[in-house]
């Protein structure tokens, strides 16, 4: 069953990912109306951090169907990268977002987060 669930995964994960890029894309660059509240002063990066930890495993999901050495961090520099150019086409495309670098910190802080537990999963996976 979880073979089979495996199987599944490796065969969409392009599809998925293409489409999670496009859909942060689109949420990041278009004027929303207001996000859901968490109750705390700084819900904007939490959902930074939730959705650029997501994105990297999802990069990474992808990437681990190629061979190659050290998919886990070129996955994580991707991501970081992607995220980067984000908020600087903010600044420059849209006159409703702006250049936050708090925001490109909660996303990296979530590729790194992602990364640690990737790693950590993978090195107890061998063991």
């Amino acid at each position: 069953m979880i073979t089979k669930l495996l199987l599944v995964l490796k065969k969409w994960a392009l599809p998925i990912l293409i489409l999670y890029a496009l859909a942060l894309t689109t949420v990041s660059l278009v004027h929303l109306g207001g996000m859901p509240s968490l109750g705390s002063s700084f819900d904007d990066k939490i959902f930074h951090f939730i959705a650029y930890f997501l994105f990297t495993v999802l990069v990474y999901n992808y990437s681990r169907t190629k061979k190659g050495t050290y998919i886990i961090l070129i996955s994580a520099i991707c991501v970081i990268i992607y995220g980067i150019i984000i908020e600087v086409l903010q600044h420059v495309l849209t006159s409703y977002r702006t250049l936050d670098v708090f925001d490109a910190l909660a996303n990296t802080l979530g590729v790194t987060f992602a990364t640690l537990i990737i790693k950590f999963r993978n090195k107890l996976k061998l063991n």
